[in-house]
Formats: structure tokens, sequence, C-alpha cells
């Protein structure tokens, strides 16, 4: 029985031994560098190709087309009900 607690006592002091040598290992890293990448300063150029067609004027559409008689109605009386009851 004198044995068992032997082996026991030395499991024991074996594992904390074990443990400690982790939490020093751990303790001793070297902490990140602290070099991280900073914005730039000034924005980089454009790298976009700007389009060639015209600028829009106040009377050209934004590719609206024409809709449906019956959405048209549906919108208009939707339209209204907010008009006069609010949402």
């Amino acid at each position: 029985m004198n044995t068992t607690r032997k082996i026991a006592f030395a499991a024991l002091i074996a594992s904390v031994l074990v443990s400690s040598v982790g939490d020093v290992a751990a303790q001793t890293t070297p902490p990140p560098d602290t070099t991280a990448t900073r914005p730039a300063k000034t924005s980089p150029a454009q790298s976009s190709v700007p389009n060639a067609g015209p600028a829009a004027t106040t009377t050209q559409t934004t590719g609206e087309s024409n809709q449906d008689p019956t959405v048209k109605k549906m919108n208009e009386d939707e339209k209204q009900k907010v008009d006069t009851k609010g949402k």
C-alpha cells in the first residue's frame, strides 16, 4: 500500500512540474510585432477608366420604362392612401 501512495505522489509531482513548464514557456514567448501596416495618408490615384459617354442632363430619364397600366393604377391608389391616411 505504501508503494501505491509513492506512485500516486510521484505522478502528482510530475503533473505539477509539467504544467509549470508549460506556464513558463507561455510566459517567455516574445510579444507580437507592432509593425502593423497603416492606411496611406493620401488616397491612391484613380485606377478605373472614366465613362466616355456624355454627362446626363436633367431631361434624361434614369432608365425608367413605361409601367403596365395595372401597376400604375395600384401605385397611384397606394400613393393616394398614404397622402390621405398617412403610413
